[in-house]
């Protein structure tokens, strides 16, 4: 795998440097920004690969970051945390990131969760270019698995990488329940620390973003005590 561009928004200078010298030395080009702002028009300036994001931060705070990158990009993000704030993670988690990890944190664990963000991001464009059919299409919604794109009503969507997966896995298997587990295991991975509320964060985004012109034959349907499905219409 090609060795990527990462930008760091963190404006201790000591977690900053540390991590930048690990990251410099598992080969990735790294740029670091201490001000919440100008790591954002750094990331507008630049093609980045991966962020990782600090939370408080001088004049634009993590969060607002997070979503204005989101606008235009589904670049993975990390996001750093509070030790302990449940809440912080469920409101990063929210508004798109990809990962998080709370403070303080052994570098070796971010490296690795670095890899695996990538990882995944490889995989997931190597499996969807590597599948037969190229496209899942239900009315006005498209999925181009082998661009890993979505289409709704002809505009394209930018969605995070966790939500096109979340995404990409239900369209495959139409009218399939899938409990919050299996969605768990086979999206975030087998490793995942978190609580399984993700999956459902992750449903009420993807039904705010998906609102077609028009009443569609499929819906992201919610399978009481058991979990969700891509419920479609074939009347």
């Amino acid at each position: 795998m090609e060795k990527k561009r990462i930008l760091i928004v963190e404006d201790d200078p000591n977690i900053s440097e540390i991590v930048s010298l690990y990251l410099k030395k598992e080969g990735y080009q790294v740029d670091k920004e201490v001000d919440g702002k100008k790591g954002y028009e750094k990331f507008l300036a630049n093609a980045y690969g991966l962020i990782i994001l600090d939370l408080m931060l001088p004049s634009m705070d993590g969060y607002e970051i997070c979503k204005k990158v989101r606008e235009t990009s589904n670049v993975p993000i990390i996001m750093l945390t509070a030790k302990g704030e449940q809440e912080e993670k469920i409101k990063g988690l929210e508004i798109g990131a990809d990962d998080y990890l709370p403070k303080p944190f052994d570098v070796r664990e971010l490296m690795a969760r670095v890899a695996a963000n990538l990882r995944r991001r490889e995989l997931d464009r190597e499996e969807s270019a590597g599948e037969g059919d190229r496209r899942l299409a239900y009315d006005t919604l498209i999925f181009n698995k082998e661009a890993f794109e979505v289409s709704l009503d002809g505009v394209a969507m930018e969605l995070p990488r966790r939500e096109a997966q979340l995404l990409k896995y239900l369209m495959e298997y139409p009218n399939r329940v899938f409990t919050r587990t299996e969605l768990i295991e086979n999206i975030w991975g087998w490793d995942f620390e978190g609580e399984d509320r993700v999956v459902d964060l992750y449903i009420k985004r993807l039904r705010q973003r998906l609102n077609p012109e028009k009443e569609a034959s499929w819906s992201i349907a919610t399978v009481w005590g058991i979990g969700y499905k891509f419920e479609v219409n074939r009347t």
